[in-house]
């Protein structure tokens, strides 16, 4: 799988993300498209994953106070789910953090993908809460 990154929303990269989050969060989880277009991906980084050329699976990352990292938007289309798509972008996003020195990466988990995100070093922090009328946890990676 091939990983590309973009800032903001004029690049063939986040129309590709933008695409996969459609499909996953409004069109699957029956996401209201204003809480899931929420007006913030102009000054967010957008990670997408390719097979063949494929966009599969995107995050979007949001720079935190402290020289953290918050991952967002977590979606791969249903074709290519079970294949690990997810875990690399993750683990991408982890190391390019990792090179510029970010001194903390989280994000809030479904549900449903907090034992995926164990199993990539992330630990739950806080109590569950909902968004999107969805459970989800607050987990830092190494913590």
């Amino acid at each position: 799988m091939e990983c590309k990154h973009a800032w903001g929303v004029a690049t063939p990269c986040y129309e590709d993300a933008l695409g996969i989050r459609e499909a996953v969060f409004i069109d699957e989880q029956g996401i209201d498209p204003e809480i899931e277009l929420d007006g913030a991906d102009e000054d967010k980084m957008h990670y997408v994953g390719y097979v063949d050329d494929q966009p599969v699976t995107t995050a979007r990352i949001d720079m935190l106070a402290g020289n953290r990292v918050k991952i967002q938007r977590v979606a791969t289309v249903k074709t290519a789910r079970h294949h690990g798509y997810a875990g690399t972008l993750i683990k991408q996003i982890i190391s390019d953090a990792q090179r510029s020195e970010v001194r903390g990466v989280e994000l809030d988990a479904q549900e449903t993908a907090i034992d995926f995100y164990k199993e990539l070093g992330f630990e739950p922090v806080g109590t569950t809460f909902q968004e999107a009328g969805i459970t989800h946890q607050t987990m830092r990676y190494g913590a």
